[in-house]
């Protein structure tokens, strides 16, 4: 009997709960500093949220680096302040396409002048990552370390579809990405892992990363 008794009780409950009007917000009784208020909430609650601006202090050898980026859209300015240097400390400020995601400080040759280094990752699907780099020079001054392309590199550019990152490790800079098989969609790669290897050598015209070493596993 008890038990009879709760399943009634409930199923009123849910009759009642279904015959229960949805409250909703009639616009057209609405004042407009009300209709305001509604519509600015809305806004605010499907807008996208922007990625956090980057903002990293290093210090190395003597040399102090601020490294900034907005990161607040596709298109974005990066900002590296540097201080400590003999002869300039000019601030570098450039347009990137894509987000910081990090910045490292190395002395990967060790010469006794250290480098900073920024990754970047572009918007979509491909999160192609782009690597920049600036030697301290002697501790007088900055200039560009130069990166060769991947597409540059019939080789080890065979199965790359982006999805890469860059770390420096002892004594080297590291590039990491999938490799790819002919029918892998973006999302799915079926290949191994391949890493590329950099050493920091002085060029004809500035500082150059060399490939050192390529490693699958």
């Amino acid at each position: 009997m008890k038990k009879s008794v709760l399943i009634i009780a409930i199923g009123f409950a849910l009759v009642a709960c279904k015959d229960k009007p949805v409250e909703t917000v009639d616009m057209q009784n609405t004042s407009e500093s009300e209709t305001t208020a509604i519509e600015e909430v809305t806004a605010q609650a499907i807008a996208p949220v922007a990625a956090p601006a980057f903002n990293k202090e290093f210090d190395l050898q003597g040399i102090h680096f601020v490294v900034e980026a907005t990161n607040n859209g596709s298109i974005n300015t990066l900002k590296i302040t540097p201080s400590g240097l003999s002869i300039v400390n000019d601030v570098i400020t450039r347009e990137i396409d894509g987000t910081v995601t990090n910045a490292e400080v190395a002395d990967i040759n060790a010469d006794g002048s250290p480098e900073i280094y920024v990754w970047v990752s572009a918007a979509g699907s491909g999160s192609y990552a782009t690597p920049i780099g600036y030697s301290a020079n002697n501790k007088k001054g900055l200039s560009e370390i130069y990166f060769p392309p991947i597409s540059e590199d019939k080789v080890n550019s065979k199965g790359y579809m982006g999805h890469d990152e860059f770390a420096v490790l002892e004594g080297i800079v590291a590039q990491r990405f999938p490799i790819y098989n002919q029918a892998d969609t973006n999302a799915k790669p079926t290949g191994k892992m391949r890493q590329l290897q950099y050493k920091l050598t002085p060029g004809e015209a500035g500082w150059v990363m060399k490939l050192d070493q390529s490693i699958e596993f």
